[in-house]
């Protein structure tokens, strides 16, 4: 009866057979949790994705098929014309205008505006009475909108009765007043003046935060070694605010290359297109003019220009500061 029910001895494994180890993966609970994040990165991503999808990237395809029609903005374009839109834009001497007045912009943002800005960082970088009330008052004037400053300086610099020519007359010095923005020969000079005084802010902060980044042992070392104030400024100081300097000149070029709201509020492209950019005029052909078709080849022709200029600056300039983000992160994750 025993033998019966009891196993056999050849049928018991011994101590040293091979037993199959018990499968092991993740925990049910886990496997869960992870699917719940996977799903609520995916949820707050889309969202995001949608509105880029819809007011970014849609329009931008649509303008380039509308860029190969002649066409009014109404219906769907029908009138293709093929490149004759982009031929016509380098025979247009506005838009060919356009080109040398945003050249001449950048020259002077990146030859007066830049080192102005840098200048005032520097000085207030420094341990000096109300410093804090000084930054305020710099930075104030870029966090104006462009229409209120379009609308203020349209007042400061009314001819005759603005109130430049009123100080400027004040103090015996009528001479130098004038028509300014109805002046050809002085509308962009004023007109930068504005940008100077709008922006120029915004580039003083990006500098102090670099500067402020800078240990300050360097410029001890240095002022120790016997460096003067030049010599720790070109010697320490440039080298280490370099990687913001590079930032603070992208973002300079591109905002001269799309600039429209400050210009059109106080110039709207006058007088006689002396004051015109490439956005003026792309506004002026598509809601003025009806030539949406011409219009979209001017916004695809500066949507290719400010993009051929990020990338070369990229891989020209940005190069060294984006490996070095690169290695740092890599670094990190390991």
């Amino acid at each position: 009866m025993t033998s019966t029910f009891l196993p056999s001895a050849d049928k018991q494994p011994g101590p040293d057979a091979d037993v199959p180890p018990p499968s092991v993966g993740p925990a049910p609970g886990r496997a869960r949790r992870r699917a719940l994040h996977w799903l609520t990165a995916v949820g707050f991503q889309v969202p995001a994705l949608l509105l880029f999808l819809v007011l970014v990237l849609l329009p931008m395809l649509f303008a380039l098929y509308a860029a190969f029609f002649r066409w009014g903005g109404f219906g769907m374009p029908s009138d293709y014309v093929g490149a004759d839109n982009f031929t016509r834009l380098f025979d247009d001497p506005v838009f060919l205008g356009d080109l040398w007045r945003c050249l001449v912009l950048v020259l002077l943002s990146l030859a007066v505006q830049l080192p102005f800005a840098l200048a005032m960082a520097v000085l207030l970088n420094q341990k000096l009475r109300g410093r804090a009330f000084y930054r305020m008052l710099f930075f104030g004037p870029y966090v104006l909108s462009e229409a209120i400053t379009g609308v203020l300086f349209g007042m400061i610099f009314a001819p005759d009765d603005g109130f430049a020519d009123r100080v400027l007359g004040g103090i015996g010095l009528d001479g130098l007043g004038g028509e300014w923005f109805a002046d050809p020969s002085t509308v962009m000079a004023t007109l930068f003046l504005v940008m100077t005084w709008k922006y120029f802010g915004f580039h003083m902060m990006l500098y102090l935060a670099g500067l402020q980044s800078i240990p300050r042992e360097l410029t001890e070392a240095a002022l120790i070694d016997g460096a003067n104030a030049w010599q720790r400024f070109r010697g320490v100081t440039l080298p280490l605010l370099a990687p913001t300097l590079r930032i603070s000149v992208f973002l300079s070029v591109i905002g001269s290359i799309q600039l429209f709201d400050l210009v059109w509020v106080t110039t709207a492209g006058g007088p006689d297109h002396h004051s015109e950019t490439m956005a003026v005029t792309m506004f002026q052909y598509g809601f003025k003019r009806y030539q949406v078709g011409y219009a979209s080849a001017i916004s695809v022709v500066m949507f290719g220009i400010s993009l051929v200029f990020a990338l070369a600056y990229q891989r020209f300039v940005l190069r060294r500061d984006l490996e070095g983000a690169t290695t740092t992160m890599r670094g990190g994750a390991k």
